[in-house]
């Protein structure tokens, strides 16, 4: 099973104000970058309770028939939303994996400060796909939080758009991608050790 993190964040590195507030992501020109493609690709979702609070404080639910998951040990009430599909679960982010594998899901969208620092730390997340938006807000949610090791990314490609939106696409856990290199030999020379 795939995990992947699919965020904007202000280039200070917070997903939202301290009041949760998300105005800045709307920050400059508008344009496509990848958000649709990347969310068709997901068969569920999972959530923190505090992603869940502000998603809900819009209206609408955004996540039309996808699976979401809304990760808290405390009670939610999904009573009030219309034509979604969502549950609840509690544990920790290998026991929701292993929950959600076993039921047959295949990619994970992860979302949300607090969940995305706990599957990162508990190194289940595969890919992530930063995109930054050109404004500093100065405090909020950070993306990032303290880690008890050093993650290594692979970086797989940086876009930049008009508007000034600048994308990074990371790989977790994959080795960085470099030709490995070959021993060459002289002609008429044979290696040391060789018979």
């Amino acid at each position: 099973m795939k995990l992947s993190v699919f965020c904007g964040v202000s280039v200070d590195g917070f997903l939202a104000r301290p009041d949760h507030a998300l105005d800045f992501l709307e920050t400059g020109e508008q344009e496509p970058h990848g958000f649709e493609e990347f969310f068709a690709s997901v068969d569920v979702m999972v959530i923190g309770r505090k992603t869940f609070e502000v998603v809900m404080s819009f209206g609408k639910w955004f996540y039309r028939k996808k699976p979401v998951v809304v990760l808290s040990t405390g009670a939610l009430d999904l009573s009030s939303i219309k034509g979604g599909v969502v549950e609840q679960m509690s544990g920790e982010p290998a026991k929701i994996v292993k929950q959600l594998k076993a039921r047959g899901f295949k990619h994970a969208y992860i979302d949300g400060g607090i969940t995305i620092q706990r599957f990162l730390s508990a190194g289940l997340i595969d890919r992530m796909v930063i995109t930054r938006v050109p404004i500093l807000i100065g405090s909020g949610i950070p993306l990032f939080g303290p880690l008890s090791r050093d993650i290594a990314l692979c970086h797989i490609a940086t876009r930049s758009y008009k508007g000034g939106l600048v994308q990074s696409e990371y790989e977790l856990g994959a080795s960085p991608r470099t030709p490995t290199a070959k021993k060459r030999t002289l002609p008429g020379r044979k290696r040391k050790g060789a018979k």
